[in-house]
């Protein structure tokens, strides 16, 4: 299992929100590129950037803070927020990001996530921001009926490789992740999914790769010191060391 640091801009900083409100924000880093040297000196393999303004936006922002993040680490990293269009994802590989995560548009237009995968296969992930189940879109500031199950589904038989999949209510609270969620999604797909929110501790790590998680996204719980990401990386490692 993979530990992505998070890494989200707004305004050109590294912020944390709580359950994705934009008024419960915290500040982090002027430069995120200082955040993201950070995490990979503490041994990150890729990083999770979230471009917020975009994601609301509905297109790219925060290009130049991205750009100064793949200028300074040379770990992969993915990127999300405000990618709708083709051309969209042709800008973001050609600044050096190495895989995109399709959010509203995967609701909007699912013919757009076939036409990526099938041009960049497994480069493509489809971000699940669920909240009591049900798929937000445009920043998670709106809300459809969509169950993140039925639509993953439907998009891992198109061949998408890899879902991020968020439960809202907890992102940022540190009250720990929707395992339930987790492991009904990891149930019904053959795909990787990468848990995202509520993770605060070892232990919350430990029950995500359990379930059979494929990566597991750390923000608060990094930025706040709860979590140590160079001893988080160490447990991973351990437990899926041969015995």
């Amino acid at each position: 299992m993979i530990l992505y640091p998070a890494i989200d801009i707004r305004g050109g900083r590294c912020v944390r929100l709580v359950e994705g409100d934009f008024d419960r924000e915290t500040s982090y880093d002027s430069d995120p590129s200082l955040a993201a040297c950070r995490w990979v000196e503490a041994g990150a393999e890729w990083l999770h950037v979230v471009d917020l303004d975009g994601a609301v936006e509905g297109k790219p922002i925060n290009g130049q803070a991205i750009a100064q993040i793949r200028a300074a680490v040379d770990v992969p990293m993915q990127l999300g927020g405000g990618l709708r269009l083709l051309t969209d994802l042709e800008d973001a590989f050609s600044a050096g990001v190495d895989r995109a995560i399709l959010g509203t548009v995967a609701l909007r237009d699912p013919e757009l996530v076939i036409s990526a995968v099938a041009r960049w296969g497994d480069r493509i992930a489809v971000a699940l921001d669920a909240r009591d189940g049900r798929l937000a879109t445009d920043g998670w500031l709106g809300q459809t009926d969509a169950r993140a199950v039925e639509v993953a589904q439907r998009l891992a038989r198109s061949r998408v490789r890899h879902f991020v999949y968020t439960d809202i209510r907890r992102d940022g609270t540190l009250t720990g992740p929707n395992l339930q969620g987790l492991s009904e999604l990891i149930e019904h797909i053959d795909a990787g999914v990468i848990a995202s929110g509520g993770i605060a501790s070892l232990e919350d790590i430990t029950a995500v790769a359990t379930i059979g998680a494929s990566g597991a996204i750390i923000g608060r719980a990094l930025y706040d010191g709860r979590i140590d990401l160079a001893e988080a990386i160490a447990l991973v490692e351990r437990s899926e060391a041969p015995r």
